[in-house]
């Protein structure tokens, strides 16, 4: 239908007396073009305004994309096109269409009827489907406790049926360290190293102190973390 409808409104272009081979030349430019606009568009809102509503950025991305693609259509059109016609293509007739265009790349990388994860989401670790629903607290250590492992968090301790070298590979891309063979500490929650009788410990953000092992320490002093 999103083909269709671009190729009522084209005409194609007026483009009727072009070869097959020029037809492809332009087409390929065409889609070229419009796919590193819709690519910079994407990454420039993204960039500067990653916080925004879904929808808000999707919009914002069609602006750009029209703006960016209308004159670009205009000068292929009038090259590829005007030379057969011998007449130059309407600039609103361009609009339309790169509004059109747009808007079908959003439906398609959003997904039909918003069955597609938002980026989000995506970039949440695995162990949140594990969490209450609607999680949003900032977890500071992993602590195994008999068959189970306890996701200790900056507003209390939530309690999962796991194993630990699991729930460690779920975190990503939440970067941490083991510490001990029973804890696993975030970089962000570590506030502080305590050294006393020769043993090193953890301070972290909510005032656990978590134990290192000689087994970890080689790798906690290559993070520069002990």
């Amino acid at each position: 239908m999103f083909l269709s409808l671009l190729a009522s409104i084209s005409d194609p272009f007026g483009g009727y007396g072009m070869t097959f081979l020029r037809r492809f030349l332009f087409w390929v430019l065409v889609l070229g073009v419009a796919g590193g606009i819709a690519f910079l568009s994407h990454r420039m809102v993204e960039r500067h305004l990653s916080g925004a509503p879904l929808l808000g950025k999707d919009l914002l991305i069609v602006l750009l994309v029209t703006l960016s693609f209308t004159p670009s259509l205009w000068v292929l059109i009038f090259l590829f096109a005007a030379p057969s016609t011998g007449t130059a293509p309407d600039m609103w007739s361009m609009a339309r269409y790169g509004t059109i265009f747009a808007s079908g790349l959003i439906v398609l990388r959003r997904g039909v009827f918003g069955q597609s994860v938002p980026e989000e989401e995506s970039l949440q670790p695995r162990i949140y489907k594990r969490l209450p629903e609607g999680f949003s607290e900032q977890i500071l250590r992993l602590t195994v406790r008999d068959h189970s492992v306890d996701v200790v968090t900056d507003k209390g301790v939530h309690t999962i049926r796991s194993r630990f070298g699991d729930a460690i590979d779920e975190m990503v891309p939440i970067s941490g360290h083991c510490t001990h063979r029973s804890h696993w500490v975030t970089d962000t929650a570590i506030e502080s190293v305590e050294r006393s009788g020769g043993k090193i410990h953890l301070r972290l953000s909510n005032g656990d102190l978590i134990p290192v092992s000689r087994k970890y320490r080689p790798a906690l002093e290559e993070a520069g973390i002990v």
